[in-house]
């Protein structure tokens, strides 16, 4: 399965690590590929270590390259003097671990059409190429429907399955337009809204962030997450 958000800062990393974390405890052995890792220096921890504090040691984790600057991967990789990551060589990678992993999750960059490498190639041509589903990370507020609508034509034009949506952090204090959202993000979609993460989720201790996974993910993703429930508890 490969999780985008519709834009950057949308709790993409939470939420796939929420989706390991799950995996682990259905015990399926797990797997999280991030093809590029921008903003960071070698050494700091990345979305991978990320992935793995939260849901724990025993998802392998993949990093295929990492660049400098807080940009989009191909302008990032040029700016660098590195070969970019292309979708190619992620889908391969994907298909890879898929023969050792019950479960492979491969993380994008920002939104589904920022560009990998300078051919014009992205996350969805990695969906695409790997023959994989695709979740959408969404914003819960005002905004929200109007980029994931985008991002579901685009997958939808290209043949892609998606898998639904899931709001990346919900505020503790829904406003007006995210309680809303909740009834009309899968009207958008086309697909269903398939989870919704508390804010703060990733402050949370192993054993909390997990109970905070079952409850707060569907069934479909491996946890109890009923959305019509939800939205009927924060009906506005």
């Amino acid at each position: 399965m490969v999780l985008t958000g519709t834009g950057t800062g949308v709790g993409k990393t939470v939420v796939v690590a929420a989706v390991a974390a799950l995996g682990l405890h259905a015990r399926r052995s797990v797997a999280v590929l991030k093809p590029a890792q921008t903003g960071l220096q070698p050494g700091e921890p990345g979305d991978v270590d990320e992935v793995t504090r939260l849901a724990g040691a025993d998802v392998t984790t993949w990093e295929l390259a990492r660049f400098p600057e807080p940009l989009a991967p191909a302008t990032a990789a040029r700016r660098a003097g590195i070969m970019p990551v292309t979708p190619k060589q992620a889908a391969a990678a994907a298909v890879e671990l898929s023969r050792g992993h019950d479960l492979v999750l491969v993380e994008g960059a920002g939104g589904l059409l920022v560009r990998m490498d300078d051919n014009g190639g992205t996350l969805a041509d990695v969906a695409w190429s790997a023959g994989a589903p695709v979740l959408i990370v969404a914003n819960a507020g005002l905004g929200t429907l109007n980029e994931t609508a985008l991002t579901a034509e685009a997958l939808r034009r290209r043949g892609i399955e998606c898998a639904g949506v899931v709001v990346g952090s919900w505020p503790d204090e829904p406003d007006l337009a995210a309680r809303c959202n909740l009834d009309d993000l899968p009207i958008v979609a086309g697909a269903p809204l398939v989870g919704a993460i508390p804010a703060g989720a990733g402050e949370l201790s192993r054993p909390k962030f997990l109970d905070m996974a079952i409850h707060s993910l569907a069934p479909s993703l491996g946890g109890e997450f009923d959305a019509s429930g939800f939205a009927a508890a924060n009906a506005a």
